[in-house]
């Protein structure tokens, strides 16, 4: 393992001699800095959303939009050019990690686009497919070395995970790994990318996390925002910002079940606090209710009960820990679900008293310094999600009625009585000792 490790270091090192990767680029904004993990406000943009060809322009022009939700992360979802041989047409499925699929445009129209998204305080973030390439990659005939071979000698998918489609690459070679971080560098140092969003990262060996997190945060005058999709807690020890909260989101589900099978809502408390058992202080997990992959099955607004249960439950997943997402057609209540590997005609202009509620709730996060990052209280209740969360001088209580009936719940000790501001409206008013909230009803008082 040191032998591969001191490998690593030096091929990334005499990577980053070539010509021309001194230093960033004419054009990109090297100054650009992220925001801190705990203040994100992620956008998940699937280009397949947004038009069925030349999706980069189209994306530019709803930039606007996305800024306005709050956003100051833009996630791009695979931008590269997809192979053909064995295709599903799968954006994981990675031909060229320096080049982009000319469904959505040239590289030079993504650079234009990640400074326009830079001019409205927004970051970007990459996805970056690490653990396998497409079958016509040319790394697949300059070096197979480079591929996990089966008993047979022959180059193997993913082992157990039926992604046929794809090329497993080793680890264990450091020749690759070093050609892989000096990929990765090129969208930083040219284009000006801010982060990468790492695919199937408990597939891929902490050693390189390691290394690559090392290696891409050395890069001069920038700063970087890295997400891991994977719930392994190494992520945090090889560098990475934010990993996935999985386990919310099932016990989320649990919660939403329909009938007596329903988990009480207070199961939530035991599951927040175990994700977040020992994880260094800052770290987020980035909590969803639908991203590409889970509104691939179904839209929130089918899971969660309607419109009102969804955002129910995006409020419930968003203001206990600091970290937000919204998946692109999230915010409109696209009624169905979207298969990432096609386009998907999404009515921008639908729903618009739901954007602006998402718009409205973001806005109450980015202001909040207690949402975001203070000091969680819980207050266990079967049917209704209840915290208060401190921060300095500023105390907000959340309060969410996760079942689809009237629910009454008695306000925690302390807060009867005193002088609130609903948050959502900006009204004044004296809490009562109980509050009767509606099917779904969130309250978020300060």
């Amino acid at each position: 393992m040191r032998k591969f490790l001191i490998s690593v270091f030096l091929l990334t090192a005499l990577c980053a001699c070539r010509p021309g990767s001194q230093g960033p680029v004419s054009g990109v904004s090297s100054a650009f800095v992220p925001p801190h993990p705990q203040d994100v406000v992620m956008y998940q943009v699937n280009p397949r959303n947004f038009a069925p060809e030349e999706s980069f322009n189209a994306v530019k022009a709803h930039l606007d939009s996305i800024a306005e939700l709050g956003t100051n992360v833009v996630w791009f979802m695979p931008i590269f050019e997809i192979g053909e041989l064995k295709s599903v047409n799968s954006p994981y499925c990675v031909k060229d990690y320096r080049s982009v699929n000319p469904e959505f445009g040239t590289l030079d129209e993504f650079r234009s686009l990640v400074r326009e998204c830079h001019s409205r305080d927004m970051a970007v973030i990459i996805d970056w497919v690490a653990n396998h390439t497409s079958w016509d990659n040319p790394w697949i005939y300059e070096h197979p070395e480079w591929y996990t071979k089966g008993p047979d000698g022959e180059i193997i998918s993913p082992e157990g995970t039926g992604w046929n489609d794809v090329a497993d690459l080793d680890f264990d070679n450091p020749e690759m790994c070093a050609a892989m971080i000096d990929a990765m560098k090129f969208w930083v140092e040219e284009i000006g990318v801010d982060g990468f969003r790492c695919d199937a990262a408990d597939f891929v060996p902490f050693e390189f996390w390691s290394s690559c997190v090392s290696s891409l945060r050395a890069v001069e005058g920038r700063s970087l925002l890295l997400l891991a999709e994977g719930q392994r807690k190494d992520h945090f020890q090889a560098g990475f910002d934010m990993n996935y909260a999985w386990q919310w989101l099932s016990a989320l589900r649990r919660v939403y079940s329909r009938g007596r099978s329903a988990a009480p809502a207070s199961s939530l408390f035991q599951v927040d606090s175990a994700e977040y058992a020992g994880i260094p202080e800052g770290r987020v997990k980035l909590r969803f209710t639908t991203n590409h992959d889970e509104c691939a099955k179904m839209s929130p607004v089918q899971e969660f009960f309607g419109s009102e249960g969804s955002m129910a439950a995006f409020v419930a997943t968003s203001f206990i820990h600091g970290g937000m997402l919204i998946y692109g057609s999230q915010e409109v209540g696209y009624p169905g679900a979207i298969n990432f590997f096609n386009y998907t005609k999404v009515d921008w202009n639908a729903n618009g008293d739901m954007y602006r509620e998402y718009c409205r709730l973001a806005e109450i996060y980015s202001s909040s310094e207690a949402i975001r990052k203070g000091a969680l209280q819980p207050w266990p209740d079967d049917d209704v999600l209840m915290f208060s969360k401190t921060a300095g001088d500023e105390e907000v209580l959340v309060v969410v009625n996760m079942r689809a009936a009237q629910e009454s719940v008695e306000v925690p000790t302390g807060w009867a009585g005193r002088s609130c501001t609903d948050l959502m409206d900006g009204d004044k008013l004296s809490l009562p000792s109980t509050l009767d909230l509606m099917p779904f009803e969130y309250v978020i008082l300060k």
